[in-house]
């Protein structure tokens, strides 16, 4: 699998980590659809699936070869790159965006979310009881999902543990975004905005010799969150991954279903025309992340009113729906070069 690759093959596994990236970022939009679509997605749950006793018994006994050949590291290690460096370079470009042109940001999620769906659904004929009650349970609990009031922020690390097994959804499970998941468990910001931003500030003070960190309280405990929630997010990984192996090979067409049902649902989280709702606190005024922004609480949806805002939104949609369209054709091509 790993030595059948061109280098355009490798260059677009990069690409395809940059969007998974910036999809796991959004709330509201899963990673996991990328994968799906995009048409990698049996062989990331199947590459993640091998991380198992085998190949840290292959680790531990220096045979480091052989452990990277065993879990597909050639596949991981391009898709995680792709993701490392959507998280510095796409994911700040997506957050500028979602400041200044928050509308056509999710018009364009809208879309791609629409468009995942009918390309699930398109080459998918086992429709029976069974499977249509796994669509229904899935739509509501995607719509369930997106109507939650949020927690508040607990920064207790085995809660910490919890969100990072829990936050990892999105990349493993198409139509459930864990960073909104995050966003209703109280702790995005604690998790993606300041400890990520306690550990850049560390690094650059380390660099320009200032060790003042080691005697700084707050930043000492937003680093030990980091440190436990990447732990969580990792124990997640593997878990989620060997769970659904193991349902995609005995129950694949109610699995499907489920799929389909959860990004049908995740469309009322990335509806285009809402009002963010901010957390405030007791006084009245709002609450600011480490980075001086507003935290977000949730959402307020409505119909627009037609103008020509609102035409220039459904092109947005219409944009994603065409990338995932290109995707598809890319992924069908793909799977033709390889078998």
């Amino acid at each position: 699998m790993q030595s059948t690759r061109t280098f355009t093959d490798k260059l677009f596994l990069v690409i395809k980590g940059l969007a998974m990236g910036a999809a796991n970022k959004v709330p509201g939009v899963s990673g996991g659809v990328v994968a799906f679509v995009a048409g990698f997605y049996e062989e990331f749950i199947y590459s993640l699936q091998k991380v198992n006793k085998t190949a840290f018994k292959l680790l531990f006994n220096a045979r480091f070869k052989s452990f990277f050949h065993y879990i597909n590291g050639r596949f991981l290690g391009l898709l995680f790159l792709g993701m490392i460096i959507s998280y510095f370079s796409i994911s700040k470009i997506l957050d500028y965006f979602l400041v200044h042109s928050e509308l056509y940001v999710w018009s364009l999620f809208f879309g791609l979310i629409i468009g995942s769906i009918y390309y699930i659904n398109k080459d998918f004929n086992d429709w029976n009881y069974k499977t249509i009650v796994a669509l229904v349970i899935g739509i509501v609990l995607g719509v369930g999902i997106s109507f939650l009031d949020p927690a508040k922020e607990n920064d207790n690390l085995f809660f910490v543990f919890f969100c990072g097994i829990i936050s990892v959804s999105g990349m493993t499970l198409p139509g459930f975004s864990g960073s909104f998941i995050l966003i209703l468990l109280g702790n995005y910001v604690l998790l993606l905005v300041d400890s990520v931003n306690a550990l850049s500030d560390t690094f650059y003070e380390i660099i320009v010799g200032d060790f003042s960190v080691f005697h700084n309280s707050e930043r000492i405990t937003l680093l030990k969150v980091l440190i436990v929630f990447t732990l969580g997010s990792v124990t997640g990984l593997v878990t989620f991954s060997h769970m659904l192996s193991y349902i995609l090979k005995h129950y694949k067409s109610i699995t499907t279903a489920s799929i389909i049902g959860f990004i049908v649902g995740s469309l009322g989280v990335v509806w285009p025309w809402k009002k963010t709702i901010y957390r405030l606190a007791d006084d009245g005024g709002f609450i600011f992340d480490s980075a001086g922004k507003k935290v977000v609480s949730n959402y307020e949806r409505f119909i627009p009113s037609l103008h020509s805002e609102t035409y220039l939104a459904i092109v947005y949609i219409g944009v994603g729906i065409i990338i995932v369209l290109a995707l598809e054709w890319y992924g069908n091509k793909t799977r033709k070069i390889n078998v």
